[in-house]
This record gives C-alpha cells, structure tokens and sequence, in this order.
C-alpha cells in the first residue's frame, strides 16, 4: 500500500530573514511567515490529509496550525519532524559563523560534513527523520499525511528518496523556501520523490 507524504517547510522567522542559524532554537514565525502559512492553507485546501504531524519548534507548529485548521485536522507533534540540532551556531548569522568558527564554516559550506563541533550530525538528522517518516507511512498506511517541518529535515528525506548522499542532496535540490512542499511516496518502507 502506497502512503503519500507531503513534507512542508514552515513560514518565515525573524532569523530566516537575517539569514541565522535556527536549530533547536524556538523562533516564532514573523507576520510574512502568517501571511505564507496562510496562503499554503489555502492552496491545500481540499486536499485529502487524513492526518497531519509537526516538528514541535515553535515556528513549524504555528505553520501546522493555521494549516490544518483550515483542512479540518489537528496537528500532533512528532519528534523526528525537528530541525537539525546546530549546537554552538544557533541564534549567529551567516556572516557571524564565517567569523568564528573560518574552517567549520568552510566545511559547512562545501556541504561534505558538519561544520558545527557540537550539536547534530547530518548522518544523525538522516536517520532520525527517515526513520519518523517511514513510521508515519506504516501508521497511516495508504493514506495522504501532511508533516510540517524544516530545510534539513527536508533535504534528509529527498536525499533517501532520489538516492543521494545526505551531503551532496543541497547542490542537488538547491534551497528550500519557507512553505515550500515537497511530496514523497513511500511503498514497502522505500521513499520515492513524486515528479
């Protein structure tokens, strides 16, 4: 039996915009990131969810939300859904890290490894997430399920599902924009990306 998953990253943040490093911060979404939950309400209205799942952070669950309010279901949490634990990067810009941490940094932005020395490893985000999505398609087998969640989870789930590695999928798929949704397939425990 085939389950599809329509993954969605949340609405923008006061960090997105100043291009910060968010993590397990718990940053709420800005009035432009009510504005996109809004319109993404909107365009999937109608669509059969019969369930939809949220990474507890702040800024996904308020997304999930003003989504399923509208599409009649309410939103449970769901662990695995969370963004990527970023350690000792969290709440500093772009520019910051570039500054304090030069050849994480640079490790970070050739996108082979972890830059951060602390937090959450790509391999690590990889089977968490993985892990969860497939536990949703087992739980709600056959079934349309709506998850709300972040870029990296994101990226975790398309890597498995057009059988990339987890650390060339970034150049592969190029950026995720808030509320952007990405749906997937998955049959007999393999995730497939739907064109």
């Amino acid at each position: 039996m085939t389950t599809t998953i329509a993954l969605v990253r949340h609405g923008e943040t006061d960090w997105n915009r100043e291009r910060r490093f968010q993590g397990h911060a718990d940053v709420p979404l800005n009035e432009a990131g009510l504005a996109q939950a809004r319109e993404l309400a909107a365009s999937l209205d109608g669509e059969p969810f019969s369930a939809v799942y949220t990474s507890p952070l702040r800024r996904a669950s308020e997304t999930a939300k003003i989504v399923a309010t509208r599409l009649g279901v309410e939103p449970r949490a769901h662990e695995a859904l969370q963004e990527i634990d970023v350690g000792s990067w969290s709440g500093l810009t772009v520019t910051e890290v570039r500054a304090r941490f030069p050849e994480g940094f640079a490790r970070w932005a050739d996108w082979r490894v972890t830059g951060w020395e602390d937090g959450e490893s790509y391999e690590r985000l990889s089977t968490r997430v993985v892990g969860g999505v497939l536990e949703l398609a087992e739980r709600h087998a056959g079934e349309h399920v709506l998850a709300v969640t972040h870029g990296g989870p994101m990226r975790a789930v398309l890597a498995v599902s057009l059988g990339l590695e987890i650390h060339s999928v970034h150049a592969a798929v190029g950026p995720i924009e808030n509320c952007a949704v990405v749906r997937i397939t998955v049959k007999d425990g393999k995730l497939e990306a739907v064109d």
